[in-house]
């Protein structure tokens, strides 16, 4: 059989080789005890206007550098002496005031980049600045410590860098049923139950059998371990809540997934931003509550943490075009329901002592962030994983 003859005969084959690109380790994989914890994280993709998000609403120079762009107070949901949030975020308030959530300031990395695409795959890869890494920190957690590629979902239709690890990978797709249906081909099945027993090397298409193995085997167990089909909570309309609404059933569902990967676009705020920051950041509150309650209402919150982030920050003063542009450090969201420090975990950075950019300097690594994490949420070693070793942060 010809790789052409192999791609005409099923759409999932084909999606499987240009799309998602999850790979499964055929060799023996050093799987650990994982445990019931699970990561959920979500990207705020484009880079999310921090200052605009959590507000100095006492400082002076944010009023004087945004003339336009400022909150008033009447638009704000004060939450300590000078910081409040922004008024779209009334259900994430709702969650601070619980004690559910830890906002961490000033994150960033030495040398930052302010490329949306080198950004991201600095935050996915947990690289430094100067280096490209080729595979993401949770790929290679799943490299030493999973053993299926279902252990990390995206909902998402290709994979992001974060999930790809060398011999293992996370996998993706938007519709877990349209995901099995593709797999239940009967060309699938033939390949599968053709070459499960048989030595596949790189030669005669090895390498995509091998990629439909582990799909159709993944399919079958979602399928099967999926039994949350339809949630009492009602979510939003939006496509954020559908990644969500689809990452509490597989939770409630107990399926050994440890790592979710959800995203919200339209970040990217140059022009006219008012509006368009207000829309995205009530859709990101509304959503995640629901999310938390529908987890809450499942009893599996207590063993769910959720990481947000986005690849940088905005600039200090706003630009002609009443948006803002690319800045570096940022605010970061950590929700769960065992958190050490809950609420304003660290001051935000001076806004009289700028880089020389124009930007709020950071003063937390992310990778402390991703190694407190790994090694005290999902109780493994972060060195091997970051190829570094972090400060560890006590927000958990």
């Amino acid at each position: 059989m010809d790789r052409r003859h192999f791609l005409k005969n099923t759409t999932l084959a084909s999606s499987l080789f240009f799309i998602p690109s999850f790979i499964r380790a055929f060799e023996d994989t050093l799987s650990s005890n994982l445990g019931y914890k699970r990561l959920v994280i979500i990207q705020l993709s484009g880079g999310n206007d921090g200052l605009n998000t959590i507000i100095p609403f006492q400082n002076d120079i944010y009023y004087r550098s945004r003339p336009k762009l400022a909150l008033k107070r009447p638009d704000l949901i004060p939450i300590t002496d000078d910081l409040a949030f922004h008024g779209a975020l009334k259900p994430l308030k709702r969650l601070y005031d619980q004690g559910l959530l830890s906002i961490i300031n000033n994150v960033g990395y030495p040398n930052p980049n302010r490329s949306h695409f080198r950004a991201t795959d600095i935050w996915q890869t947990a690289s430094p600045s100067n280096t490209y890494y080729k595979n993401g920190w949770i790929g290679r957690f799943l490299d030493q410590h999973g053993n299926e590629p279902y252990n990390a979902i995206e909902l998402n239709e290709s994979l992001s860098l974060a999930l790809q690890g060398k011999k293992l990978s996370g996998m993706a797709f938007e519709n877990p049923n349209t995901f099995y249906q593709l797999s239940q081909d009967p060309f699938i099945k033939q390949v599968t139950k053709q070459n499960e027993d048989t030595h596949l090397s790189e030669h005669n298409l090895g390498y995509l059998y091998k990629t439909m193995i582990a799909a159709e085997s993944s399919a079958k167990y979602i399928h099967e371990k999926n039994t949350i089909k339809n949630s009492s909570i009602d979510y939003p309309k939006n496509g954020l809540a559908y990644q969500l609404k689809t990452t509490a059933s597989f939770i409630n569902s107990r399926l050994k997934t440890k790592v979710f990967y959800a995203s919200l676009d339209g970040f990217d705020t140059h022009v006219n931003q008012v509006n368009t920051h207000s829309k995205l950041l009530k859709t990101y509150a509304e959503t995640v509550e629901v999310f938390v309650n529908d987890l809450k209402a499942h009893g599996t919150f207590d063993d769910t943490l959720i990481l947000t982030f986005s690849e940088f920050g905005r600039r200090v003063k706003q630009n002609s075009g009443n948006g803002t542009d690319h800045g570096t450090a940022n605010n970061v969201f950590v929700i769960g329901n065992k958190l050490k420090k809950p609420g304003v975990y660290n001051p935000l950075a001076s806004l009289s002592d700028l880089d020389d950019q124009g930007d709020i300097k950071f003063e937390i690594d992310f990778r402390a962030i991703y190694a407190t994490v790994l090694n005290t949420w999902l109780d493994v070693d972060a060195e091997p994983i970051l190829n570094n070793r972090f400060n560890h942060l006590d927000f958990i």
